[in-house]
Parts: structure tokens; C-alpha cells; sequence
């Protein structure tokens, strides 16, 4: 996470320390600096998240010293402080790429509130080029995210890719079992060799079993020359069996010779085959109750699950985890298209966490590619980019409003609406005071008093 860290540049001491122990107070971690070419080494020593500057600071000034910050990094995040009357310098500013343009006198806590807000988008851009970073590893498993039940999962997928048993990939529709199974592959001592992936549920029993065993000529009516399998087809490599709880009953007895023996007989054939293929299954159900069943041969699960892997549903998944994710797929996207959005705003990345995601990564992946298909040659992706599903999907922050609300304090009562309001505003501190009718600082204030600091954003 990018760290709460802010240069101070500022002429006058007095001035610049006081400023200093206001952020020191609220958390953050301050560098101070008296002039333009001191603020310009630390920002080269420190890369800090924010710069904020004064109007004139030696032999530059406010604006000159955002427009070198700007050449050197264009995702800088300046605030600068202007004297009274210098709408020109502002406005320059602005135009600059200044995140925010503060005219003296400033109230109390005007300055806090604007590095907090920001920090947000700071902080997004600092995640954006991290997973763009960890994607470009050649094992790929950094799209998985930074977070430490994601960080257990690519250590366990790669530990799980180094042998040869059977492995076994649980969970819902669209969590990435698939992926996951490529990636084992891929990072094998069988990467070389072929990755063959059939779905146990898209084709009837018996021909189901010509595709995985093959078949001998006459075997069945249409069988008018013999045909290899996908077992020997992925000799030497892997075979990736999708949805194994709908394999027939019938097919149970056959694949679990296969994994205890390695060897097979083509439909309608004697001679036995011998293959060296490392399996790997999927399932979206719940294997162990189709064997309590009598639905699924409890050997053959057993046998398939040596090293099992649960991947969690999305609505199971951190804030962290699913902004990466929905970094890491836009990035993945604009690569194969030759177009799309480079970043996303709070707003729009709001939305995301808050939808329940009933399909999953396919879901996510589906909605963002239809965003990069339809929304033209857009750099950032905004709220308005995103489907009417989205927008419209209820708040997943606490309740809409009920009776129990009836029984609140007062103090509860704002508190609730507070939070309610921030969360719909995408974490937006500028937005949620003016749908509340109130100041910036009078916001912060309450924040702080209701443990609502965190509230909206994607942490």
C-alpha cells in the first residue's frame, strides 16, 4: 500500500512547521523542505504520495515547481497553496494537473481534508502499476493480487505445480479454476508439452469417452477410421478435466484406472495404451455429498483430490483483492484490444466492490471487457462507463434504512446517514459534503469523531 507520506515545501519556517505538525498529528509521515531545490532532492529521495507547496518558494515558484514535478513524473500529486487574489496562477495551476489549488486564509482542517482526497486516487495509480508489474513476471500468478490469502494461494499453486499428482480445483462458477489449472501447467516440469481441456458435462457418455480414451475403427456407427484420445494427445503434458462431478458413472471406473496405472483401452479396442499425463480436475459442486450420495465413486475422489485448492468467490474476497483483480483484467484487456482505459476512478472502482458479483471473475471480466468494447478510446474509466446493473445495484455498506432506525440516537442516527452517504459517493469527501450540505472540514471532523475515516474507500 502506497504509504500516507507528504513533502512540505514552504518558505516561511514558522508556516512550514506548523503545517509539518498538523499532518505529523493526523498520521502522516512528513519531509519538509524551505525552497524549491531542497523540495525537488527530497522529492527524488522520498517519492512522496503528496507535495505540497507554497505560493513562492526561492527562485521558483508554486506553479514553476508543479510543471517540473509534472515533466519528471506525470502522475505527480501537487496541492499548492495560493495567496489571496491569484486566480491567474490557479488557474494555470489547474491546467497543470494540480490536484487541488487551496487560497489562503484556509480553515483549520481545509489542508487535511484535501491530502486526504488526494491520496486516493494517489493510492490507486501506486496499485494500477504494481499489478501491471506483477503481471509482466513470466509466471503470471500476480494477477491474483498482493493480499495475504492471495499471496497463500499463488504459493500454494506454484508449490502444487511442481509434482505429478492429481490435483483438484474447487469452487463457484467463474472463480478462476481454469486459470488457475494453466497456471499449474505452465509453471510445471510439463510446460513444454501440451495442456488439453475438456468439460466432463458438454458431451453425452459415450462420446465423452471417444474424446478423452478415443476409439477404435467401428467402434459405433459414425466411428469410420480409428481415433488417439486427448489422454494421448497430452502425453508428457497436462489434461485439465472441468466440471469431473457431472463425468458419468459409467467413466468413473475407466479414469480411475487411468490415474492408478496410467494405462487405457480405446473405446471398442484391447491393446492398452500406456500415457504419462498429470491430471487435473475441477468442480463447482460439492464432491464429498455426491459421494454420500452415491453419485461419485468415493475412490476416484479420493484419488483426484491428493492436493486440493478452494478458490474463493469473489463476495468472499477483500476490497484489496478485487480492485487488484479489476486492475489486473483491465490491464489484460487493453492488451489484447489495442485499447482501453490505463486507470479508473474512486467513483467507478466503488461501484465495483459493492456489486456481489454473482458469476464471479467471469462476471468481472465479462463487464469490463464490454466496457473496453463499447466506451471508445477512453483513458479513465468513469461510474457512467459502467452497466446499469452497477449503478444501480443496491449499497452493500450497512443498511439502506429499516425501523431499527427508529431506535437510534441522534448521534447514531448522523453517524449512519454519514456513512451512507460517503459510501454512495465512492469515498468522495468533496461530493458527501455537498450532498450533506456542509464544509469539507465539518466532514472531516465528523469522520474522525464517528470512526468514519476509512468509510468509501478501497482499502
Amino acid at each position: 500500500m502506497l504509504q500516507r507520506s507528504l513533502l512540505i515545501i514552504e518558505n516561511d519556517q514558522a508556516q512550514l512547521r506548523a503545517l509539518g505538525d498538523s499532518f505529523a498529528v493526523a498520521g502522516w509521515r512528513v519531509v519538509e523542505a524551505c525552497d524549491a531545490r531542497s523540495g525537488l532532492e527530497a522529492w527524488e529521495r522520498e517519492r512522496p504520495a503528496i507535495v505540497l507547496a507554497g505560493p513562492r518558494l526561492g527562485n521558483l515558484t508554486g506553479v514553476q515547481l508543479l510543471h517540473v514535478l509534472r515533466q519528471r513524473d506525470p502522475d505527480a500529486v501537487v496541492i499548492l497553496l495560493d495567496p489571496p487574489g491569484g486566480v491567474r496562477s490557479a488557474v494555470e495551476a489547474m491546467q497543470l494537473g494540480a490536484a487541488d489549488v487551496l487560497v489562503e486564509p484556509l480553515e483549520p482542517d481545509e489542508l487535511l481534508v484535501a491530502a486526504d482526497q488526494a491520496y486516493e486516487p494517489a493510492r490507486m495509480r501506486q496499485r494500477h502499476r504494481a499489478v501491471a508489474a506483477r503481471q509482466a513476471e513470466p509466471a503470471g500468478l500476480g494477477a491474483l493480487g498482493s493480499s495475504p490469502r492471495m499471496r497463500a494461494i499463488a504459493a500454494q499453486v506454484r508449490a502444487m505445480a511442481e509434482g505429478n499428482a492429481p490435483a483438484l480445483l474447487l469452487g463457484e462458477s467463474g472463480s478462476g479454476k481454469g486459470w488457475i489449472a494453466q497456471m499449474m501447467h505452465s509453471l510445471s516440469p510439463r510446460a513444454r508439452d501440451a495442456f488439453v481441456e475438456v468439460n466432463c458435462a458438454s458431451l453425452t457418455a459415450t462420446f465423452l469417452e471417444s474424446e478423452l480414451f478415443g476409439h477404435e475403427k467401428g467402434a459405433f456407427t459414425d466411428a469410420k477410421s480409428a481415433k488417439r484420445g486427448l489422454f494421448e494427445l497430452a502425453h508428457g503434458g497436462t489434461i485439465f478435466l472441468d466440471e469431473i462431478g457431472e463425468l458419468a458413472a459409467e467413466l468413473q471406473p475407466k479414469l480411475l484406472k487411468v490415474l492408478e496405472s496410467g494405462r487405457f483401452r480405446r473405446l471398442g479396442g484391447t491393446q492398452e495404451i500406456a500415457v504419462d499425463v498429470r491430471v487435473i480436475a475441477a468442480t463447482n459442486i460439492d464432491l464429498e455429498a455426491a459421494v454420500s450420495a452415491g453419485k461419485f465413486r468415493a475412490d476416484l475422489f479420493y484419488r483426484l483430490a491428493v492436493l486440493p485448492l478452494t478458490l474463493p468467490p469473489l463476495r468472499e474476497r477483500g476490497r484489496d483483492e478485487i480492485a487488484d483483480l479489476t486492475f489486473s483484467i483491465l490491464d489484460e484487456l487493453r492488451r489484447r484490444h489495442g485499447r482501453g482505459p490505463s486507470s479508473i476512478t474512486p467513483e467507478a472502482l466503488a461501484l465495483v466492490l459493492r456489486f456481489p458479483w454473482p458469476g464471479n471473475i467471469r462476471q468481472l471480466r465479462n463487464v469490463l471487457e464490454r466496457v473496453v468494447l463499447l466506451s471508445g478510446e477512453i483513458e479513465e474509466l468513469r461510474a457512467e462507463h459502467l452497466p446499469a446493473e452497477l449503478r444501480s445495484a443496491p449499497d452493500s455498506s450497512p443498511s439502506s434504512g429499516s425501523e431499527a432506525d427508529a431506535d437510534l440516537s441522534l448521534a447514531e442516527a448522523e453517524r449512519l446517514h454519514i456513512g451512507r452517504v460517503l459510501a454512495r459517493c465512492g469515498g468522495n469527501r468533496l461530493q458527501a459534503a455537498r450532498v450533506l450540505g456542509i464544509t469539507r472540514s465539518t466532514l472531516y471532523k465528523r469522520l474522525r469523531e464517528y470512526g468514519l475515516e476509512r468509510v468509501g474507500r478501497a482499502s
